[in-house]
């Protein structure tokens, strides 16, 4: 609609305020993981700090691996509690 780029992750990256982590699936196909390289994109040439997880051969359901979720964790305890995780 009319508001699609007024509200787009790749339009607003320059705004981003704190910490952000992108996760994707190479083989999503619920979502094309080139919305997510677009995103990376916008963010580097906003020159903003992020961490980016692409998983190889893994889909939409990325995030329920092991290691994925095992990352996402990691990224909360140190972003939120302030502390290097211990998850290894």
């Amino acid at each position: 609609g009319p508001h699609y780029d007024e509200q787009s992750n790749v339009t607003n990256a320059h705004r981003l305020q704190g910490k952000l982590l992108l996760t994707v699936g190479e083989l999503d196909t619920n979502v094309d993981p080139s919305s997510t390289y677009q995103v990376v994109d916008a963010l580097i040439r906003a020159d903003k700090d992020f961490e980016f997880l692409m998983v190889p051969g893994a889909g939409h359901g990325v995030g329920e691996s092991r290691y994925a979720a095992r990352r996402r964790m990691d990224f909360f305890v140190r972003h939120l509690l302030g502390v290097e995780p211990r998850s290894k």
